[in-house]
């Protein structure tokens, strides 16, 4: 009986001429996955999976793997934004003027084109400001959801508002979709090509061609968007 592989492992692979390691991590997961953050390439693989199947995935995504990395070493990091009265931010692509008061408790109110924030003494500005972005995000990616998933043929699926730091959104393999709370800070047309990748997950659990069609059928011109949310992720502050 062969004996199980070692849990964790950092290895290195050629992808297009060019030396690329990665840190490969087994688990009772059933699907080898990739994502690629700060730390470089980490790829989630069954216990059982055979090294050479792990690698020939890899090389079937090395372009993607290739500009992700790139983008990772490219990437500036955004400035912390102050938080003050009369700080304007960009949220679902219009301007939105935020107003600070003082407050008992923290409150917000939407009355675009403002954004009318109540900060208690011993809060910061910051804190209040993010509640009501995940507020605002939660209400606008459910109604993204409910209007995309019935082009699938699918419910609306359970919704997680996520903080990750390098993922925008991800497709449990229980059916819930996650989507980065940050994407409110993003035009909408970026919001629905993120919301219609994860719904596609739903009939595709992968990156094949037959995924990529089912993202086109509800966002013909995802390519420009998926280009331009590149573009923006190098520019949104942080909150």
């Amino acid at each position: 009986m062969p004996r199980p592989a070692p849990p964790e492992a950092t290895r290195r692979i050629a992808i297009a001429g060019q030396d690329v390691d990665y840190h490969l991590r087994r688990s009772r997961r059933r699907t080898i996955g990739l994502t690629i953050d700060q730390r470089g390439l980490r790829v989630g693989a069954p216990q059982q999976a055979r090294l050479g199947d792990i690698e020939t995935l890899i090389r079937e995504h090395g372009q993607w793997v290739l500009d992700k990395l790139a983008d990772w070493r490219n990437r500036a990091v955004p400035e912390r934004l102050a938080i003050a009265d009369g700080t304007v931010i960009s949220a679902l692509g219009a301007a939105l003027t935020v107003t600070v008061t003082p407050g008992s408790r923290q409150r917000w109110l939407f009355s675009e084109p403002k954004l009318h924030l109540f900060v208690p003494p011993a809060v910061e500005a910051r804190v209040v400001l993010e509640k009501a972005l995940r507020e605002k995000a939660r209400l606008v990616f459910a109604e993204r959801l409910a209007h995309y998933a019935p082009r699938l043929g699918v419910a609306p699926p359970p919704l997680r508002i996520s903080a990750a730091r390098t993922r925008w959104g991800s497709c449990s393999q229980r059916g819930g979709i996650a989507l980065n709370w940050r994407l409110v800070l993003m035009p909408l047309a970026i919001v629905d090509y993120v919301v219609t990748h994860e719904l596609a997950h739903l009939r595709e659990m992968n990156h094949s061609p037959r995924f990529w069609s089912v993202v086109e059928q509800l966002c013909p011109d995802w390519q420009a968007r998926r280009l331009e949310l590149r573009q923006l992720a190098r520019q949104i502050p942080q909150i």
